[in-house]
């Protein structure tokens, strides 16, 4: 699926995001950080993941690694080719590695993370062409409402 030259969300993009949003909002009733992916092919969702850290005791089970893990076991392999992510916050480097290792093409996202972002604020892991695969970017999309669910997790917890 082609992107917009000018990095514009489509509507598949925005109808998944929003997505990500009320499973991001879910995770936060369960105790977890309220982040969200969304793994999808044109309309059809291939997979869905949120924070799971808490439940699982498991520092790697951020929500775009269960959703790259259930890509895989949906579809029988690893390489996720062809396949956009959409996920409520921007990726950290061990998520942003593993989505350039699965092969992904495209990653929207909304919140940038000033703490580990690892796509467009602190480091451009899925572009950097010293690497095997680059994935486009757009970040940025839904920010307010995905910035809101954090900060409204957050403030609870205090």
């Amino acid at each position: 699926m082609p992107i917009d030259p000018a990095g514009i969300p489509t509507d598949t993009d925005l109808a998944m995001m929003e997505r990500a949003i009320e499973l991001a909002a879910d995770a936060a009733m369960q105790g977890e950080v309220p982040i969200a992916a969304i793994i999808y092919r044109g309309d059809e969702v291939v997979a869905e993941g949120w924070n799971r850290r808490e439940t699982d005791h498991d520092a790697s089970a951020h929500a775009e690694i269960v959703a790259i893990r259930e890509a895989g076991r949906k579809l029988g392999q690893w390489r996720l080719n062809g396949l956009s992510m959409a996920v409520t916050l921007e990726p950290c480097p061990m998520c942003a590695g593993a989505l350039v290792n699965s092969r992904m093409e495209r990653l929207i996202y909304g919140a940038d993370d000033q703490k580990a972002g690892a796509c467009r604020t602190l480091y451009e892991i899925p572009e950097d062409r010293r690497l095997n695969h680059r994935l486009d970017v757009i970040g940025g999309v839904m920010a307010d409402e995905c910035v809101a669910l954090l900060r409204a997790f957050f403030s609870a917890r205090r």
